[in-house]
């Protein structure tokens, strides 16, 4: 069962209101709020198509907003001028659907090159270690390029090099996707172990039964929209979320 709701008087880590983007005339997210406060899992589940991988693309940049706020510890990411790079300077690190790892470097070259920017090089050494204990799988096959690596090893590869951003936030999008049942479980382990080493983090999946395994709250996004909210006991009480986004059907009611 997923940890309770922290209570905090610091406020939400990460508040969006009112979020709204749009692709070539289509809204692809229609004015969308929610939060996400510090040490914990929350996770967007929905259909293809919902906007939830959009939604994570607006918050780290990567898309343009046509209207609403994001803001990180209280402050509004327009004043960052929205870059990427900005954003994933003030602890933002989101890694992508598809993984995005350089197939051509090797596991050790990919994860240094995550800290370019940082000048700790003992710090350095330290998150590595961090992230070994995390991931005892990479610190065997440092050498090893990234093209070699099994799918759910590149998926580890493409975490742990946000954690070595030393990032607050990180925003996972589809890490499940085209893994095995096996792979899918440590993958979802690997989460739970992020959050208790003190990363928060929001969760995109398209596997809802997962997904709220090991979420403290979640959203459920239809068409850009909103469509329930809840704990994950309350929303698999639901029986609308049940049917529509955990394969269940509805209850006979005699």
């Amino acid at each position: 069962m997923a940890a309770p709701t922290p209570v905090t008087p610091e406020g939400p880590l990460l508040e969006v209101i009112d979020l709204q983007v749009d692709y070539g005339g289509i809204k692809a997210v229609r004015g969308i709020s929610f939060q996400v406060f510090r040490g914990q899992i929350v996770t967007l589940i929905g259909a293809n198509g919902a906007g939830k991988s959009t939604t994570l693309r607006a918050i780290s940049g990567l898309v343009r907003i046509a209207g609403g706020t994001v803001r990180f510890t209280g402050d509004d990411l327009r004043r960052y001028s929205r870059s990427p790079e900005n954003i994933a300077a003030l602890g933002i690190a989101h890694v992508p659907e598809g993984r995005g790892i350089f197939a051509n470097l090797t596991v050790s070259e990919n994860l240094r090159l995550a800290t370019y920017l940082r000048r700790d090089p003992a710090g350095v050494r330290d998150d590595l270690d961090r992230v070994f204990s995390i991931f005892p799988r990479l610190e065997e096959r440092q050498r090893q390029m990234g093209w070699t690596l099994s799918g759910g090893e590149q998926q580890m590869l493409a975490v742990a090099r946000a954690l070595m951003t030393r990032c607050r936030l990180m925003l996972l999008d589809e890490p499940s996707m085209g893994l095995s049942p096996i792979l899918v479980e440590q993958v979802f382990g690997v989460i739970r172990d992020i959050r208790a080493a003190g990363t928060t983090v929001l969760l995109v999946e398209q596997n809802a039964h997962m997904a709220l395994q090991v979420a403290d709250y979640g959203y459920v996004m239809e068409t850009g929209t909103m469509a329930a909210q809840g704990t994950p006991d309350e929303l698999l009480g639901n029986p609308r979320v049940r049917e529509a986004y955990l394969g269940m059907e509805k209850e006979s009611s005699g």
